[in-house]
């Protein structure tokens, strides 16, 4: 269990790029922490590095795979169990599948692994993360979501796909469900904020269709590197007051203003309602 005054944060997608980063910022911080992964040599690898980096001698890991609903249920009951408090979650996770392929559950993979999993995963931490207040729930959205729109009825499995449709949609949701999320939150209790953290060079790019992921190699050497991609994430996670940026999407530490779709509050309360009927709440 936690001991006294120990502060504990969990980052999914810790392995590699922005997530592994951002532990590693956190470790420096001097938080217990907790790297989810899906691989388990990846995770342990990467708990070595951040644990040697860092000279932190409280670095665990756990695994699951967000493509599947029951593994990240599981995730959830293994945290809940070993940690008596959590005070941060950082929703880092991500893919963009370079087909249209289903999850586990039966649900467009992109969608479930970027939006269905982080739902349903800071939904059953929720009690606990209240329990330790304050504390604090960040998650990665993207300037990807810019232009895209929300079918609700077809949202888990959209007839018109592409890699970077799916991807667009995903970051859209996370940017609705962050607001729907503050506005079931007490800000003094628990704050909730999203944000986009750079056109960053990670390998998430190269596993889009065949012309993006062209595109992507091209662009990486423009790109800034991992280790900045993860500073608005330890900023949101570590800022003296978090409760200014509750409920808001963050650009290089500032507030902005994202798509007129991720403003439509209505559509955020459909895509929370559909998404609990999907996660099985």
């Amino acid at each position: 269990m936690t001991a006294a005054g120990e502060r504990v944060a969990i980052v999914t997608g810790a392995t590699a790029g922005i997530g592994f980063y951002t532990a590693l910022g956190l470790a420096r911080q001097g938080m217990r922490l907790v790297m989810v992964g899906r691989d388990p040599a990846r995770t342990e690898r990467a708990r070595r590095l951040v644990a040697e980096r860092s000279g932190s001698g409280r670095v665990e890991t756990a695994l699951a795979d967000f493509a599947s609903l029951a593994a990240v249920r599981r995730l959830a009951e293994a945290l809940l169990a070993s940690h008596d408090r959590i005070d941060l979650l950082v929703n880092n996770a991500g893919l963009i599948s370079p087909r249209f392929q289903l999850s586990e559950d039966g649900y467009e993979l992109t969608f479930a692994v970027n939006h269905l999993a982080p739902f349903l995963l800071t939904n059953l931490l929720l009690d606990r993360l209240r329990a330790s207040a304050p504390a604090r729930i960040v998650t990665v959205a993207s300037q990807a979501h810019r232009g895209f729109r929300l079918a609700l009825r077809e949202v888990a499995r959209p007839r018109d796909w592409t890699p970077l449709s799916a991807y667009g949609r995903s970051k859209l949701c996370n940017i609705l469900f962050t607001r729907a999320l503050a506005r079931r939150l007490d800000a003094n209790e628990v704050t909730g904020a999203c944000l986009h953290p750079g056109m960053v060079a990670t390998a998430i790019g190269d596993h889009a269709g065949a012309l993006a992921r062209l595109g992507w190699r091209l662009a990486k050497p423009f790109l800034i590197g991992p280790e900045k991609g993860a500073a608005t994430s330890l900023f949101l996670a570590t800022v003296a007051d978090p409760t200014p940026f509750h409920g808001s999407y963050v650009i290089g530490n500032r507030m902005a203003q994202p798509d007129v779709a991720a403003l439509d509050d209505r559509v955020g309360e459909e895509l929370w309602m559909e998404s609990a009927r999907l996660v099985g709440m």
